[in-house]
């Protein structure tokens, strides 16, 4: 076999564990969505807005510095779009909704939180390696 087609080979086995972990990923997203949190689960339920209504996601927050962040670790979601065009959104944290204002995170700051909360090699490569983009929420009043 040729250097060409082996590599050709290994890169769609690759691209398709990638669809297939990010399929399984949403999946199990979608569905615990749908249960909603159970109290005492380290996950936030967001909500966020667009022009066809609003839509609740799972997600994992991380704290860094006393503030909370939201990250899109795999590749870009809807929601991360979502409350970029609308950062008013609302979050969901140990069973108390709250309404917060969503700001993307760049330089020294989102510096510090890929220091305080690096991701394995292993799901780096499992999701393809998506940049790592952050979300700042803060609280707004309401």
């Amino acid at each position: 076999m040729a250097v060409i087609e082996w590599v050709a080979i290994s890169l769609g086995v690759y691209v398709a564990i990638v669809i297939a972990f990010e399929t399984l990923v949403m999946v199990m997203g979608a569905r615990q969505a749908a249960r909603g949190l159970e109290p005492g689960e380290d996950w936030l339920a967001i909500a966020t807005s667009d022009a066809n209504g609003s839509r609740e996601t799972i997600v994992a927050g991380v704290e860094s510095d006393g503030q909370l962040y939201i990250s899109a670790n795999h590749w870009l979601r809807g929601w991360h779009r979502r409350a970029l065009e609308n950062p008013d959104i609302h979050v969901t944290r140990d069973g108390t909704r709250l309404p917060y204002r969503a700001t993307a995170v760049s330089g020294a700051e989102r510096e510090r939180i890929l220091r305080d909360y690096p991701l394995p090699w292993a799901i780096r490569f499992l999701t393809g390696f998506p940049p790592r983009l952050f979300l700042r929420l803060d609280a707004r009043p309401g």
